[in-house]
């Protein structure tokens, strides 16, 4: 014959510390009677939870990428244009020596960063009016030209002026 449960006695009546599955726990709390006494947790995540992980990743991602985009131009808009300063010195220390400012950045020994050449293009004009003069131009290419529209080619004259060809209000730091 078959063993008997051990919720029922030999009488046939229910032994009161044993609890059906489903029914309020001692403690009132409904939860607790869920479960048979030595049943395993489950583990892992279920689809709801992963659902929403996904969702605030995206969330963020969309959120931080475009800021990022920004920073980096910004950052090589902001290196061209120490480049551009750079060229503007050389220029000076060219006038003292030669009395002319140079016609193009060969002369004065300078060549556009590697990291700045796929870029930006930069050219030099010299001023022959009196007095004379020079204006830097550098026009972004490529992706800067995409990400860099509100500002354009951004430019640096022997008086000091600096001007963007774009509307942005805020292209020289």
């Amino acid at each position: 014959m078959g063993h008997r449960s051990p919720a029922v006695r030999h009488g046939g009546r229910v032994n009161p510390s044993f609890r059906v599955i489903g029914e309020v726990g001692a403690t009132g709390n409904p939860c607790r009677g869920w479960r048979l006494r030595g049943a395993r947790a489950a583990h892992g995540f279920t689809l709801i939870e992963v659902m929403i992980t996904v969702a605030v990743i995206a969330i963020l991602a969309a959120v931080a990428i475009p800021n990022y985009s920004r920073h980096v131009v910004r950052s090589h808009r902001a290196a061209i244009e120490s480049f551009m300063l750079e060229v503007a010195s050389a220029q000076e220390r060219y006038l003292v020596d030669n009395r002319a400012y140079a016609a193009n950045l060969g002369a004065l020994g300078m060549s556009v960063p590697a990291a700045q050449a796929t870029r930006y293009d930069v050219a030099v004009t010299p001023n022959a009016a009196l007095p004379p003069g020079y204006s830097i131009v550098a026009t972004p290419k490529g992706s800067q030209l995409a990400g860099d529209a509100d500002c354009g080619s951004l430019t640096l004259t022997s008086a000091g002026a600096k001007s963007a060809s774009g509307s942005g209000t805020d292209c020289w730091n």
